[in-house]
This record gives C-alpha cells, sequence and structure tokens, in this order.
C-alpha cells in the first residue's frame, strides 16, 4: 500500500485530474484529493467484481489492477475522454510496477534474513543473490542496532532514510527490537566504520528519542560470510551490556577479556574468584574503595594522576590501597596482582549478569539500566 501512496502523490503533481485507488470493497486508499480518502466508491466494489477491466462510469473511468495477472485494486481518474483513459491505464501499470518492484523487495528481505539466520543452504546463496540482483562477492559489515521495541517502526523509517541505497545497502527489521544494517564498503573505507557507527547513533537518539545500542561485527568478504558478522555484532553488544554498560558502540574486535570470560562456565568461574577472594572480602570493599579502584585502574596504576581525579591526598590513597591489601590480600600497586584483581572482578559481574538474566523476562534480558 506504501508504493501505491507514493505513486499517487508523485501523480498529483503532474495530472490536472483527480485520480485515485481502491481496495475491493471500493474504500479509497489514496487520492490526488486527499479529502476523498477513507471514502466509499460503491461503483468501483461492483467494478473490481465484473469480469470487465475497464469500465466508465458517469463523469467517472476505472481500471482494475494487481501486482500480476490477479486484480487487486481499482484505479480511477475523473473524465471519460481518450485522454482520461490513456493516462488512467499509465496510471495503473506504473503502480503494477511499483506493486512487483515492492514484492521483490520482501522477497530479497526475506532472503537476506535467512542468510543472517543461517536458515539458507550454503550452496543456494550464490544463486539466489543472483536472482535478486545482490552481489555474492562483496566486502560487507554487520551492524546490529538495539533499541526498544515502542520507538521501533520510527526507528526504522529513519534507518531507512539514512542508507536510500538498496543495492549496496539493506536494512532489516530482525524483530520488534534489532534492527540490522547491512552495509557495504569498499576497502579504503573501512577506517569508516565507527565513524558510520557514530552517526547512527547520534541521528537514531536525536529523531527518535530511543536509548539505542550498536553492535559491530567483523567485515564479511561473502554474502554467506554475513551470517558470521552477524553473531559478532550480537555478541559485541551481549558482552559490552556486561562489561561496558557506559558505552553504546561495541565492535566485536574490541571487546578484550570480556569476550574471553564470556565463554567461561559459571563453574569454573565460582571456583576462580574462591581462589582469588578470601570468603567475604570482595564484599567487605566499601562503595568509595571500589571507586578509587576503578579509577587507580583507569590510570593505569598512576598514582598520582588516581590522587589528582579523586581530589585526594596522595597518602589517602596509599592508605586506601593499603586497605585493599588487607582485606583481599592483593596490592594493587604491583602488576600482577592488579591483574588478577581485575579480572577477577570481571569475573564477578558475569556472575551477576547470569544470576540476573536467569531471573529477569527474555524480553529483557539485553537492556541495561
Amino acid at each position: 500500500m506504501e508504493d501505491i501512496i507514493k505513486v499517487i502523490h508523485d501523480a498529483a503533481g503532474i495530472l490536472e485530474r483527480v485520480a485515485g485507488v481502491t481496495d475491493s470493497d471500493g474504500t479509497v486508499i489514496a487520492c490526488t484529493n486527499a479529502s476523498r480518502v477513507g471514502s466509499v466508491d460503491k461503483l468501483a466494489s461492483e467494478i473490481f467484481t465484473s469480469e470487465d477491466l475497464f469500465a466508465v462510469t458517469g463523469k467517472t473511468t476505472y481500471r482494475k489492477f494487481g501486482s500480476d495477472e490477479t486484480p487487486e485494486y481499482v484505479c480511477f481518474i475523473e473524465g471519460t475522454d481518450h485522454n482520461s483513459q490513456t493516462q488512467l491505464e499509465l496510471l495503473s501499470n506504473w503502480m503494477s510496477a511499483a506493486l512487483r518492484d515492492g514484492n521483490k523487495d520482501s522477497d530479497r528481505e526475506a532472503l537476506l534474513k535467512n542468510i543472517l539466520l543461517e536458515n539458507e543452504l550454503p550452496g543456494d546463496i550464490p544463486l539466489k543473490a543472483r536472482e535478486y540482483r545482490i552481489p555474492y562477492a562483496a566486502l560487507r559489515v554487520v551492524y546490529l542496532v538495539r533499541i526498544k521495541e515502542e520507538n521501533s517502526l520510527d526507528c526504522l523509517e529513519i534507518m531507512k532514510s539514512l542508507f536510500p541505497n538498496r543495492k549496496m545497502d539493506h536494512v532489516l527489521a530482525m524483530d520488534e527490537e534489532n534492527i540490522v544494517l547491512v552495509k557495504e564498503f569498499y576497502r579504503d573505507e573501512l577506517s569508516q566504520v565507527d565513524a558510520l557507527a557514530d552517526n547512527i547513533l547520534a541521528t537514531l537518539n536525536s529523531e527518535s528519542m530511543s536509548s539505542v545500542f550498536i553492535g559491530i561485527g567483523m567485515p564479511a568478504e561473502t554474502l554467506k560470510d554475513c551470517a558470521k558478522s552477524y553473531r559478532e555484532a550480537s555478541l559485541a553488544l551481549t558482552v559490552g551490556g556486561i562489561f561496558s554498560q557506559d558505552n553504546y558502540i561495541m565492535r566485536y574486535d574490541s571487546l578484550g577479556l570480556g569476550r574471553l570470560i564470556y565463554q567461561l562456565p559459571p563453574t569454573l568461574c565460582h571456583m576462580f574468584l574462591d581462589e582469588v577472594f578470601p570468603e567475604g572480602s570482595y564484599e567487605a570493599l566499601d562503595h568509595e574503595t571500589l571507586v578509587t579502584i576503578d579509577k587507580f585502574f583507569e590510570n593505569n596504576l598512576n598514582g598520582s594522576e588516581t590522587s589528582r581525579q579523586l581530589f585526594v591526598h596522595r597518602n589517602t590513597l596509599v592508605y586506601r590501597l593499603d586497605k585493599v591489601e588487607k582485606i583481599t590480600a592483593l596490592d594493587l600497586r604491583t602488576f600482577d596482582d592488579a591483574v588478577l584483581f581485575k579480572l577477577a572482578s570481571m569475573v564477578r559481574q558475569y556472575l551477576e549478569f547470569l544470576e540476573k538474566d536467569s531471573t529477569s523476562a527474555p524480553s529483557s534480558k539485553w537492556w541495561r539500566n
């Protein structure tokens, strides 16, 4: 229907006569005279059920049309002369072509979704890609945009307007919360991958006022490999949601230790924590001390810079680090103990995520507060 409305909108600037389209019941769904949209043309419904393709009634000419040989709609135009009939035939053919193109777009989207979800046989992908004129061997990056359900339709339209080139860029709504962009790049453009994600985030935040998170997979050399890039983008969002909650854009190749920890079984994680932290030691660290530790790590164990950013005297920082060593038996001023503490802290985050995820609803498992 959107294709029909667009054609009528474009035709309004060309035609001097009123023209429009009705459904099988005679309800006007698009018209160059907007006031007639929603009204009922009983003659159109009678013509639709008749065997005639053309009909001239009173001051109006009608013609049935569809995306193939089966009529789906009735097109009408004011006037009964030869020019009216010619314009009506051109208009209905225009809309038939638009419907066929729209159906092809839908079939193309369905194919791409099946490829991303690995529902297509690898051997069939090159043949089907050729059928829908999608280059098989092309460098592509998959972006997975996760949004809140109530804003998904707005974000989808914004994304489609951002990437109107349907031959190179494919925007797909995977479900109510996830939109995928399969973006084709030239090799010398790969440095723009992050900048494009920044642009998507800024545009969606400003135009839809949504909370948006973007996962980026690795470049795929062929259409078949886009499924792997899609999995990587999804994993980037999941792992980023655990270990990088302040980030809105996550790249698969920048997940670091988080990707390794995410693959560990919970039993092994619990054993590791029991070895690093004496029972109850981590819980004994107060909020102020934990903030100090985080800032100390952010500054690469630089005590002077940490005390400056925390607005505390260096002796105060030393006192807090001594306190940590007394409670946990780990001296964060030494590299080995600092690495061990950092790794154990990330393992705790992962276990907390698993515990929270097991008690939350499936639809909310990806969201961060």
